[in-house]
């Protein structure tokens, strides 16, 4: 009976008190985040190319290097929902962050030792934007996704245009020095991390509940589970493979153009410039929203595809004036940077509430894809073509996309009130 008694005061007691709300991350966190991340891999976005080439001495071998390096980041994206049965998202996620330091002292051992660096970084890569997508799906609604996208790539701007001319300039300086800066840039990341209040995810706590939902869960982190269940959603191939499309796009801009400069002596600061250059594309993206807004995300990703694929033939078709290639290839850029702000959407707006945390690692998995399938493209062209051929392949690529991206709705991510308009 007492018992009873303090048990109802101590309720009455509580209830009167208001609920302490945890804090929560805002756009602007996720924003700042992926900007740090931005840096560290715009740093030695570059670098890698020219080391490697230095390296080996053949495109044809880096590319082999890159397909190999490709296929262990994904196998490591594809195992983050059973890394986080094991440890917490948070530590799974710094522990990615701690791979950029082992690259970077890697890196500052320069020669052959390069591979292995490239390896840490695009596995922390890989894991870091596992980490992130699942944060991102947790804690932010769907109407914050276009709004993260163009802040994202705002903050990340200055990261991706300081990164590739920094580094190669850092390269003429001593070999070791673009993986000081990478150091700097990962350990800033790791401290912002730590400070923003990103907990273990709503999903993924929820997954840790009772003991009847582990089995259903431990299926759920299978890979295998994973790949099965997005097969069966037509709808999320279209969106997963239209992001994996863009960053084919960016990827062979990025290795590629600084071994064509090299091969047509036009020197090794050519592709930072160059990278640094298109990457200030990024600063365009509030002004690609608004145009976005007033359209729909199918019109915006064709038009991308279309524009990017263009350009790239251009500098295919103007291979003996190399200057000229480079130009088409920097025009290109603007409109993957306009599919920066787009290709992923349809994707993020297709997801199952239920299948975030999940299926935010099928959805990462695109870039990690894109490192094995272009450089086994890269790989097969240039047993008969020169480093030009290259580019072309990605045009006939991207058109290939602009067909594919004709089969979304055509008023997917028109507000309401605009369908209501159109459909009067």
């Amino acid at each position: 009976m007492a018992q009873g008694t303090i048990g109802a005061l101590l309720s009455s007691a509580m209830s009167s008190q208001p609920l302490s709300v945890p804090p929560q991350p805002t756009v602007e966190s996720f924003a700042r985040i992926a900007g740090l991340e931005a840096l560290c891999r715009g740093c030695t976005l570059s670098v890698f190319p020219l080391l490697l080439y230095r390296a080996w001495g053949s495109a044809q071998l880096v590319s082999e290097i890159y397909f190999c390096v490709g296929l262990a980041s994904l196998l490591a994206a594809l195992l983050v929902p059973a890394m986080v049965r094991v440890f917490t998202r948070r530590q799974v996620y710094l522990g990615a962050v701690s791979l950029y330091l082992v690259a970077s002292a890697l890196g500052m051992l320069q020669g052959k030792w390069t591979t292995l660096a490239l390896l840490c970084a695009i596995i922390a890569a890989a894991i870091s934007f596992v980490c992130y997508n699942s944060y991102v799906l947790d804690h932010l609604e769907k109407t914050d996704f276009t709004r993260l996208e163009t802040m994202r790539l705002f903050y990340g701007g200055t990261g991706w245009v300081v990164g590739p001319f920094a580094g190669v300039w850092l390269l003429s300086v001593w070999g070791g020095a673009p993986f000081i800066l990478l150091a700097g840039a990962a350990s800033w990341m790791a401290w912002m991390i730590w400070k923003t209040p990103l907990g273990d995810g709503k999903f993924l706590a929820r997954s840790a509940g009772t003991g009847a939902q582990a089995p259903h869960d431990s299926r759920r982190a299978n890979p295998l589970a994973l790949i099965v269940r997005f097969f069966s959603q037509p709808r999320l191939i279209t969106g997963w493979v239209l992001p994996l499309v863009r960053s084919c796009g960016w990827w062979m801009f990025f290795v590629y153009l600084g071994i064509f400069a090299v091969e047509n002596k036009l020197g090794e600061q050519v592709g930072g410039i160059a990278s640094s250059v298109a990457n200030m594309g990024l600063f365009l993206a509030p002004l690609m929203l608004v145009w976005m807004q007033r359209r729909s995300v199918r019109t915006a990703i064709r038009v991308g595809c279309l524009g990017a694929s263009a350009c790239y033939l251009a500098a295919a078709a103007l291979a003996y004036w190399p200057w000229a290639t480079i130009g088409f290839l920097l025009a290109g850029t603007v409109f993957l940077v306009l599919l920066d702000t787009c290709a992923g959407l349809p994707f993020l707006m297709s997801v199952k509430p239920s299948e975030r945390t999940e299926m935010s690692a099928v959805y990462s998995s695109f870039r990690d894809v894109s490192g094995i399938v272009s450089p086994a493209i890269a790989w097969m062209v240039l047993q008969f073509a020169p480093v030009v051929g290259v580019f072309a392949v990605g045009a006939l690529i991207l058109l290939g996309a602009w067909w594919l991206a004709g089969r979304l709705h055509p008023e997917l991510g028109v507000p309401g009130a605009e369908r209501i308009r159109n459909a009067s």
